[in-house]
Order: structure tokens, then sequence, then C-alpha cells
């Protein structure tokens, strides 16, 4: 009897220690995540957040009690904004993991007042509660290319973004990390000169891109393009880039790579692309050109994720809706541009 009477000391002094830590659990309708929280396990906590979004209730998903939560970089209360008006799952998900760090990520399509939306998700799992969130959402209506529709059909990701890289072969985090970067120092007045002048890119020569569900990069030509016409979206990751195309993008800060997945050699990045102050330039085969419509400051708050092959990128996915100019994160650790 006595040993029993210790046993529940103990565990509610547990309990009463835990409840005084950041991010710990707390007294809830659900029970808290694994500690250690494989794959297979983050990708559920998605699923299980998802379900409790649908449901427009908070209290079916582990939160903890200072959960931080934000919509398009706006900090509000877990239960208000989209929770109030989804309509439902859409029929496209691809989720990103990083069990190391305890964070997962994902892309997919939402329903919303009757129509498909595109919505980019971060959880980071601390003590077995959410103490995380993070959500983007790219609207109808939305501006610059996007293909909503086209991402619920559903769209399918390629199977190698699902590949398991040999151990011995997989970069460190900080090597993707680095190579994502380079994207975005190569997009960032881009000139066609390389990475800070290096003459070189990192992108294989089937690098792909999809913005907001439409094909900006090795997407099929155009039919019957005007004369003298540049079709960039035709042109691959690494043509666009040598070409000087993006010189409108002036400045991209607040960098973060929050989720790295080694295992199938990704980086999920946060940054915000400053552009229209500059929409005139000269491109590097000596051609001047103008961006019509470029000419008001404006901004794209950007969730990007980086497939990336032996150094190079082989693949990108991003959804980014407009921003305010020169939007400030209220996360914390971002890299400024130059």
């Amino acid at each position: 009897m006595r040993s029993i009477c210790l046993a529940s000391v103990s565990v509610v002094a547990l309990a009463i220690l835990l409840s005084g830590i950041p991010g710990s659990p707390v007294l809830g309708s659900t029970g808290p995540i694994p500690l250690n929280c494989n794959r297979a396990c983050l990708e559920n906590v998605v699923d299980q957040y998802l379900t409790a979004l649908v449901a427009r209730d908070p209290k079916r998903v582990p939160l903890s009690a200072d959960v931080k939560y934000t919509e398009n970089n706006q900090v509000i209360p877990v239960g208000d904004g989209f929770w109030k008006t989804v309509g439902g799952r859409g029929k496209y998900t691809h989720i990103f993991s990083d069990p190391e760090f305890g964070q997962v990520a994902y892309m997919g399509t939402m329903m919303e007042a009757g129509q498909p939306l595109l919505m980019s998700l971060r959880l980071r799992i601390e003590l077995g509660r959410i103490t995380e969130v993070e959500s983007v959402y790219f609207k109808p209506g939305g501006g610059g290319p996007n293909n909503i529709a086209d991402m619920d059909k559903p769209y399918q990701p390629e199977a190698f973004w699902f590949k398991s890289i040999p151990p011995v072969q997989r970069m460190s985090r900080q090597e993707l990390i680095a190579v994502a970067d380079g994207y975005f120092t190569g997009l960032q007045k881009n000139d066609g000169k390389g990475i800070n002048g290096t003459g070189t890119y990192p992108f294989t020569t089937d690098c792909s891109r999809i913005e907001n569900g439409s094909l900006t990069a090795s997407a099929p030509p155009r039919p019957n393009p005007a004369p003298g016409a540049i079709d960039a979206f035709a042109m691959d990751c690494l043509t666009q880039f040598k070409l000087g195309y993006y010189f409108v993008v002036q400045n991209i800060h607040g960098r973060r790579y929050p989720v790295v997945d080694q295992e199938r050699g990704i980086v999920w990045a946060h940054a915000i692309f400053d552009q229209g102050t500059v929409n005139s330039g000269v491109l590097s085969d000596g051609r001047p050109y103008t961006f019509q419509g470029f000419n008001r400051p404006s901004s794209i708050l950007v969730t990007e994720a980086f497939l990336i092959e032996n150094g190079k990128i082989r693949r990108v996915e991003m959804v980014g809706p407009s921003a305010t100019y020169h939007m400030n994160s209220p996360w914390p650790g971002g890299l400024s541009g130059n």
C-alpha cells in the first residue's frame, strides 16, 4: 500500500513539474505525441491536425498551452481565421518530415467557400505537444502564375521526392541548407553570373519548379509566341537563372530553413521576396527587357520545398501569396538578404 501511495505521489509531482515547463503537455482531450516521433508519427500528426482543423475544433489536436499560431505571418489565436471558414480537405497532400528536429511540413489543397485553395503548413513538436503552427494560404485570385485546380485533381508528386538516400551518400544538414540558400542568393538581383559571381548555380539540367500549382520552369512551350517574346517558363531552372531573368526580385529576406530531411535530400524554406521597385534591366545575352506591371513595391510570402540530388536542386515546389512590401516575419531566425 505504501509503495502504491508513493507511486501516485510521484506521478502527481511529475505532472506538476511538467506543467511549469513551456511547451509541456497540458490536460486535454488528446494524449501527448510520442517523444521519439519518427517519420510515420510526424505524418500522423499532420493528419491529426488537419482532421481537427476540418472539424473546427482545436481541442482535437495536442497543442501546448503556449502554442504560437500564424496565418500568412499574422499571429492570431488558434481557432480563429481559417479555423472558422475551412470547408474540408482537398485532394492534394505532400508532407515533408524532419524527425531529428521534431518538425513536419505540408503542402496541399483545402476547401473554403466551395473552392480549393493552397495551404502550406509547418508544425513543431516539443515534449509531446505542438508548440508552433505556421500556416500560409494562397487563395483564388491571389495573382501571379497559379493553377490551384490542377493541384486539386489531385496532383501526384514525383516518386523521387520519397526516395531514401543511402546513409553514406547523404549530405549534412548544413550542406543541404547551403544549397537551398544558394537558390535565394542566385535569385536575388539575378544577373546570370552565378551565385556571388561564381558563374555557377546549383541546378540539375532537368530542374523544374511549381509555383502555386503552375509549372514555371520546364513547362511545355507556349503555342504561337509573339516575335521576340521570352518563353521563360519553358526554360529549366538553370537556363532561367543564367539568363538573368529574375532581376526584378531585389531582395530576399527572412530566410529560414526549419525543416530538413537528410534521408530524402529535402529542405523546406521560408522567405520574403521584395520586388516591384525595378522592372527594367538587361539580360545576360544583352537584350533589354521590361516586366510589364512590376512598377509598384510588393512582396511574396514564400514557402518553398527543394529536392536536392548530389548537391544540386532538381525540383522546387512553392506556395506564396502576395504580401505587404518588405513584410517582416514574426518567426525568429531569418537571415537578411543583401
